[in-house]
């Protein structure tokens, strides 16, 4: 019987070997071993940790095949905000982007130009060395909690080698599945008679979700890494910092080179536009990003994306097939949107049946006619859309497009408001889909992640006649839900519980819910800061509303104009009256001082030691609005270099003073 102490020293010895043999096989591609050694180690491995469980340990890789025992995720919010990459498909955008980050930093720069990979973001957090937790992208702010499905992805390091490893730190990368395991799988999936797979991206990020680790193993994901966060990195620059995590194992592809101008990253587009049909696995463009740590946190962020990194995206795959008819939808906010129905076709991936007309002044643009030949593509990669007619095979029997003039729903007649690309139909309480789909909107998971109710429940409840609005929700009852098709009693309890829960909703996320029109998750998150309640934001003028960041006469108006509307109001106190959340909670926000209490203050330019989004935190950190346009109501403009000769002669005309970056810090000592 072998002893404690040599247990412990062989089972240390059978993880590194495996280890370094999984960095071998999957990372570097160059395997030393067969797989009935490899085999042979990895049984040993197991058979040791079975016999002493008290050296049990969550990054051994015999946690690489996974587990059998399902499990819900949960959510953990990013320590730093996983943000989308602007995007553009044109060389004069990225031109612009070109010059806008001159205007900051000046011409003494570089950038690093990567592929962009098609598959499903993930961020994972290292502390001393070993895999903490893996993160989906979510919402940006927070996402699921996957990392015992992580654990089963072999060119993940759990435990990282080499040296000038920081004591912790994020690196996000993206899970992909490669052509010939998708083949694969989809080959086994057609023999056993189960549907299809569209294409690798939907496959790999589908396993990530599988509440069932071993299910995952079996997969054969792979992951690339391309950016890291974090405090006390080795290097100063994005660049060498991927060198030295390549170092610590990781998966960094070879696809990447630093960019000394704008020419030398169209010539790296250039080559990859053509070689990309020869890589294992799919891409969608080219990431362009400004190479410097120090550059990079002075350009600073927008609401959703860096700007110091945009994305090219390759021109859609294209083809042509015949249009048979063409269906009007209602959305949730009355839009109207033609949708074709085709002769089906093959279309990056998938099979096209439908696509988007946007609007009727695209079917006029593009001369649209039922029964012509159309060209299809998928904007982004993604929503196929007709973008073009071939009046080559225009055939007598063709009949031009008549846009109705009335909703396909409620009858009403549409209106187009002035500026608006969209018919709308303005019967908002009275139009089934746009009830429907405010009620859908409410519930889904960015909003009030209200759960057992999903779009075919809401469809059987307001057909029933329980629900008519979103505040009716919260008059539902078991007895009432038990009686209803495919409902027993545990999803009717399932069901009021969450409902019961959601009333712990933030308000930043019930007033996105509220589907204002123009009020998205950010916005939303901007007026709940610094409006503070519903009843403030209903009371607030178009003068107050714009006043807060990122607001203007649009969103404005729209605020104004849905609480105008007596039945918007009644939900509202419908839903106060059930508990919910409709004003930011005092302990939200810790305060480090209230000595910018009562200030409104405008932030243009760029500053030496702290970005943009640090000083706006500051201000809010100690009492303060960040503003987002000049008034009568600013206290001062923030002012750093480079601020716009436009903003700087508003400020005279209001005789606003300009604080320095120096002066402000004073301010908040």
């Amino acid at each position: 019987m072998i002893s404690k102490e040599e247990a412990r020293k062989k089972i240390y010895h059978l993880r590194e070997q495996i280890e370094k043999h999984n960095y071998n096989y999957y990372v570097l591609s160059q395997p030393v071993v067969s797989d009935f050694e490899y085999d042979f180690l990895m049984n040993d491995l197991m058979a040791l940790e079975k016999m002493f469980p008290e050296f049990s340990d969550e990054n051994s890789p015999t946690q690489r095949v996974g587990s059998d025992i399902s499990s819900e995720f949960r959510q953990i919010e990013h320590k730093y905000p996983m943000l989308s990459l602007g995007n553009t498909y044109s060389e004069e955008e990225l031109l612009e982007f070109d010059e806008r980050v001159k205007k900051v930093i000046g011409e003494n720069f570089e950038y690093v130009a990567e592929l962009k990979y098609d598959g499903a973001s993930i961020n994972m957090t290292y502390i001393n060395g070993k895999l903490r937790h893996a993160v989906t992208r979510g919402d940006g702010v927070r996402g699921d909690d996957v990392t015992s499905n992580v654990r089963t992805i072999r060119s993940i390091p759990l435990i990282l080698k080499g040296n000038d490893i920081p004591k912790e730190f994020e690196i996000r990368g993206e899970i992909l599945m490669f052509h010939d395991t998708f083949n694969k799988l989809n080959h086994e999936r057609e023999a056993a008679g189960e549907p299809l797979f569209a294409n690798p991206r939907n496959a790999a990020s589908g396993a990530l979700k599988i509440q069932n680790s071993s299910m995952v193993a079996k997969r054969n994901l792979d992951c690339f890494l391309y950016y890291i966060v974090g405090e006390g990195l080795p290097s100063e620059t994005h660049y060498d910092n991927l060198q030295k995590a390549r170092e610590w194992g990781f998966k960094v592809p070879q696809y990447i080179q630093k960019c000394s101008s704008m020419d030398a990253v169209f010539k790296f587009i250039e080559l990859w536009n053509h070689k990309r049909k020869e890589l294992p696995f799919n891409i969608d463009g080219i990431v362009v990003k400004v190479n410097s740590l120090k550059h990079q946190k002075q350009l600073g962020f927008t609401a959703k994306t860096p700007r110091w990194a945009i994305a090219f995206k390759f021109k859609a795959e294209q083809v042509t097939t015949r249009l048979v008819s063409i269906d009007f939808q209602v959305g949730r906010t009355g839009a109207v949107t033609p949708v074709a129905n085709l002769e089906a076709v093959h279309l990056a991936g998938t099979i096209v049946k439908r696509a988007s007309l946007h609007n009727a002044d695209q079917i006029e643009l593009h001369g649209v006619w039922i029964g012509d030949h159309v060209f299809v593509e998928k904007g982004g990669e993604i929503i196929p859309k007709v973008v073009g007619v071939d009046l080559s095979k225009r055939t007598p029997d063709c009949i031009p497009v008549q846009y109705i003039e009335n909703c396909p729903e409620c009858g009403t007649k549409l209106i187009r408001q002035e500026g608006e690309a969209k018919h709308f139909c303005p019967n908002e309480s009275g139009c089934p889909p746009q009830i429907k789909g405010r009620i859908e909107h409410f519930i889904s998971r960015k909003a009030m992640d209200i759960e057992g109710l999903g779009e075919e429940t809401v469809e059987l409840l307001y057909n029933e006649g329980l629900i008519r609005n979103i505040g009716d929700l919260y008059h539902l009852s078991i007895s009432q839900l038990i009686p209803l098709e495919r409902m027993g009693k545990k999803s009717a309890e399932n069901i009021i519980k969450s409902i019961e829960n959601s009333k712990q909703t933030p308000f930043e996320r019930v007033l996105f819910a509220l589907g204002i029109r123009y009020v998205g998750e950010t916005v939303a998150k901007k007026l709940a800061k610094a409006i503070g309640s519903i009843d403030a934001l209903k009371t607030s003028s178009s003068e107050d509303l714009k006043q807060v960041e990122e607001i203007g006469d649009k969103i404005a108006e729209s605020i104004i104009y849905f609480f105008k509307d007596e039945k918007n109001l009644s939900v509202i106190e419908n839903l106060k009256n059930a508990g919910v959340k409709l004003a930011v909670e005092e302990n939200s926000t810790q305060l480090l001082s209230e000595k910018l209490k009562g200030l409104s203050i405008l932030i243009s330019g760029t500053f030496e030691k702290y970005s943009r989004d640090e000083l706006k935190e500051l201000i809010e950190k100690h009492g303060g609005k960040n503003t987002g346009s000049i008034s009568s109501k600013t206290s001062f403009i923030l002012a750093g270099e480079n601020m716009g000769p436009a903003k700087l002669e508003k400020a005279r005309k209001f005789g606003i003073r300009l604080v320095s970056e120096q002066e402000f810090l004073k301010m908040i000592e």
